[in-house]
């Protein structure tokens, strides 16, 4: 296993910057995702990891060797591209094998090495089929095991499952989180995708504008984010202008325009600094009006509209002219529409962030 460094790495197209001095670090054996809205950088540094293309400035390391400028058939990747890209006239065993015969590895070991590699993505039965006969999921299982067959130190995968429906997305994840912890490779996965990046993701790199945003675990970013981006990137969210004010249990008071609210996460700002609080809908605990004390940090409204969704419920809150979005798992009622209501927050789920 090796870690993936990348050390003020830059691409430019002529006056045109993709990526502007990314620094991270991979680590050997994890699944890290990089992601970001179209245009941020992410597909360019992935494709300068592979080889594909030359960086502008900046270095790129596979454990202690840089091969920043090494071709990229001698880095040891394997990438798995969102098109498959599988040879329509070869047969599955043929596809995969590409790789081992380009390789120029022996026949017994090109045979032995397919089979491992089809029967590591449940596509062994499948082997003397042609690409037009496989569903799209196995046609990316069948991409996969092309990137694997030859025991590469990275695996790359470049949006992979965007071209699958949603349950074969989700079925996927599991086999290349199966896989990645199976072969102990050092993955970097690029997606758009939050809910793929925060269910697989053991570090999740957050780009803009060819610039890191924030790098941490799934959990750290979702419920830490340190900016405005971060946080409305990686799910829905209420921004709510708030001025914090004295401690009190638990925290720091906030005044906001739709009522108050505790957090335990307060920037050290300078006194008087307008910032923002970021209260995602799952974390608001709605009661009826008159069973939260009046004492009681609290947004109090009525609610505005009701979406029922089955295992949820999406309700709009109207609190003083400031609309709050809210989630109720399980609702018990069809629709609370008009109804007085009292939202309340853990501190810690009421972060406070620069506007």
């Amino acid at each position: 296993m090796v870690a993936v460094t990348l050390d003020r790495l830059r691409k430019a197209y002529d006056a045109t910057v993709a990526v502007d001095g990314v620094s991270l670090d991979a680590p050997a054996g994890g699944l890290t995702f990089l992601l970001g809205p179209s245009g941020c950088g992410k597909t360019t540094i992935l494709r300068m990891i592979a080889g594909f293309l030359e960086p502008s400035g900046g270095a790129i390391r596979f454990g202690a060797r840089d091969v920043t400028h090494v071709p990229a058939e001698q880095r040891n990747c394997g990438m798995v591209f969102q098109s498959y890209a599988l040879w329509p006239h070869l047969t599955v065993a043929q596809n995969v094998a590409f790789g081992l015969e380009v390789r120029k590895a022996g026949a017994e070991e090109i045979r032995r090495r397919v089979g491992e590699a089809l029967d590591m993505v449940r596509m062994g039965a499948y082997a003397a089929r042609r690409p037009n006969q496989l569903s799209g999921g196995q046609q990316q299982r069948v991409a996969l095991a092309r990137a694997i067959v030859y025991r590469p130190e990275v695996l790359l995968l470049d949006e992979p499952l965007s071209n699958l429906d949603a349950k074969l997305r989700l079925e996927m994840r599991g086999e290349i989180r199966r896989i990645v912890d199976e072969m102990k490779v050092t993955a970097i996965y690029v997606t758009h995708d939050q809910k793929e990046s925060l269910s697989l993701a053991d570090r999740m790199v957050v780009l803009r504008d060819g610039c890191i945003e924030q790098v941490g675990g799934p959990r750290e970013l979702y419920e830490r984010p340190v900016n405005r981006f971060v946080a409305e990137f990686l799910g829905e969210t209420n921004f709510l202008d708030a001025e914090p004010e004295g401690a009190v249990p638990g925290g720091r008071a906030v005044r906001t325009a739709a009522g108050m609210l505790v957090s335990a996460v307060v920037p050290d700002r300078p006194a008087g600094t307008r910032l923002v609080a970021s209260v995602r809908p799952e974390s608001l605990r709605l009661a009826a009006g008159g069973d939260v004390p009046a004492d009681r940090p609290a947004l109090r409204g009525t609610i505005a509209e009701s979406t029922y969704l089955g295992e949820m419920a999406q309700h709009r809150v109207d609190c003083g002219g400031t609309m709050v979005k809210v989630f109720e798992l399980n609702p018990r009622q069809a629709s609370r529409r008009g109804q007085a209501v009292a939202l309340t927050a853990e501190p810690d789920q009421v972060v406070l962030l620069d506007r």
